[in-house]
């Protein structure tokens, strides 16, 4: 059973003072990534929250005047939701893992299909679609986060889609992300609904009594403990700077204990935070965003025009107005107002501008399934357009594997165990394996089918058909092309109860015969007519 206990040893090991130098020690790498952050959001989300200070219902698009790439982020998102954890689909599989002895998969695999419906049966009952949207757009930057809590009876779990802005990382000694930092601004009175079992600062219980309730600026901190290496152990701590306060410290215990799941399109060696298309795409980005200007610019000129006149002491540019009807005087040897020709070529603008825009897209993965507006595709096309999607973002995919589906179904398991839901072994790889089934998945799965035909082709037509059955064993190949293809286990036959379906196939064939051989009259040959 998965324990959450406090751990009284950890005011000993992290007093305010070490959790307050670690905390700056993270504060002070983000700050390093912060012109960059905020240059992403500036041009691609202005309304997601962004790391620096505005007020509520302050405009935000002020830099805005190309929204190739505001379009374009949030296509990327649905994109990815769509093709790693598609609503109202199963997206994943939980099979039987290396450990489990070969005569019992079958039924292990049976009983867990069951389980991973249930799982999916939750998250599809849960706002986990919504909040992993807002995720995938900050993953759009480099670094995405998901919030996994204890929900109600209602809604047993809880996501929630934490801003990169309110994120601080740091890596422990595999450079891997172990520890996280979330800041949050709690009432003082809500302290205690928030973490019931927190402890107020004196000075804030003053406060409170006084009748002065006001925001805590509080860090909510959870880093892997190493002190035991056989078992995955976080201490969850929440602090404050101002009042130097620690409100509560535990201890998570178990596969999936750690309530945060950080993940990253890229990574660059050394490096925390990670690198997403929005980095690569932006100078195309702020170029688009220039040319439009300029073009606005000169289609002001081009509406209002420009002149330009002899200064004659009669025409005053403070009081002239050029509206319809306006009559201007000038005297008898001035030429008055001359329009100037505009020198702008918008042709070469939009030459521009096409160009950088296809850049945004193809950056953005946003051409891999063609233009909404032309004819629809067949599946065919469409699973090749996927296909090379996942060949494109291949190795992005393999590491969202690692750091977002696995880690996400652990914490939903880890949530049910606790709440006795569910009882099934540790989702460990060993054990129980988490399989991914997703649309991306499927389309790497069907490179793997595609080389099997192929070689059924070639020896088949090199060495004749005969040899493919000798070769071939084909129970396995279709319990191969099952896996491959996703389709369930409790939907095939075990390799036993292949055989005596064999056998009772045969039984009845010979019957048959038997049967016809008795319905041919006496002295007729049962050969067919000339």
């Amino acid at each position: 059973m998965v324990a959450l206990v406090p751990n009284p040893i950890l005011k000993e090991m992290d007093g305010i003072e070490n959790m307050l130098a670690r905390y700056k020690r993270a504060q002070s790498i983000k700050e390093l990534w912060r012109p960059t952050f905020e240059e992403c959001y500036e041009y691609s989300m202005p309304a997601r929250e962004s790391f620096y200070p505005t007020t509520a219902g302050q405009t935000k698009t002020d830099k805005i005047f190309d929204e190739t790439a505001v379009v374009g982020v949030q296509e990327f998102a649905s994109r990815l939701v769509a093709g790693i954890v598609p609503n109202y689909a199963r997206w994943a599989e939980m099979v039987a893992g290396s450990e489990v002895p070969a005569e019992e998969r079958t039924q292990v695999n049976e009983s867990l299909d069951g389980v991973t419906s249930y799982v999916f049966e939750i998250l599809q009952n849960s706002n986990f679609a919504q909040e992993v949207h807002e995720s995938f757009l900050d993953l759009a930057v480099g670094t995405g986060a998901l919030l996994i809590e204890e929900g109600d009876a209602i809604r047993p779990i809880r996501f929630t889609a934490v801003p990169l802005s309110r994120l601080c990382l740091d890596t422990g000694p595999n450079d891997v992300v172990d520890t996280i930092y979330r800041t949050r601004k709690v009432k003082a009175s809500n302290i205690k609904l928030v973490y019931p079992q927190a402890t107020l600062a004196p000075e804030t219980e003053r406060h409170l009594s006084g009748g002065k309730d006001t925001f805590i600026d509080l860090i909510e901190c959870v880093s892997r403990n190493y002190t035991k290496p056989n078992v995955e152990m976080y201490d969850f701590t929440v602090f404050s700077s101002n009042p130097q306060h620690i409100y509560l410290q535990k201890q998570f215990m178990g596969e999936g204990a750690n309530p945060y799941v950080v993940f990253r399109w890229s990574k660059a060696a050394g490096e925390v935070y990670g690198r997403g298309p929005l980095l690569n795409s932006m100078p195309a980005i702020k170029t688009c965003n220039l040319v439009i200007e300029m073009i606005l610019e000169n289609a002001q000129m081009a509406i209002s025009g420009m002149y330009q006149m002899e200064d004659d002491g009669i025409i005053n540019v403070d009081t002239i107005q050029l509206l319809p009807g306006t009559i201007i005087p000038r005297s008898p040897s001035s030429r008055g107002l001359e329009p100037i020709a505009n020198a702008g070529n918008f042709n070469v603008a939009d030459l521009v501008l096409k160009d950088m825009r296809t850049n945004i897209k193809r950056a953005l993965y946003n051409e891999m399934l063609g233009d909404p507006n032309r004819t629809p595709m067949s599946a065919t096309e469409v699973a090749e357009r996927m296909a090379d999607l996942s060949r494109q973002i291949g190795s992005s995919f393999g590491r969202l594997q690692a750091e977002m589906v696995q880690p996400v179904l652990q914490r939903v398991i880890h949530i049910l165990k606790k709440q006795g839901r569910i009882n099934i072994p540790t989702v460990n790889g060993r054990e129980i394996k988490i399989q991914s089934t997703s649309p991306l998945a499927q389309a790497q799965a069907n490179q793997d089918i595609n080389g099997f035909n192929r070689f059924l082709e070639l020896v088949g037509s090199r060495f004749g058909p005969q040899l493919i059955n000798l070769l071939v064993d084909s129970n396995e190949a279709t319990k191969y092309l099952a896996e491959k293809f996703g389709i369930p286990e409790r939907l095939t036959r075990s390799p036993e109860e292949m055989q005596n379906a064999m056998m009772q196939m045969q039984q009845a064939m010979q019957q048959q015969q038997q049967l016809q051989g008795m319905a041919q009259p006496d002295g007729q040959e049962n050969t067919p007519p000339s």
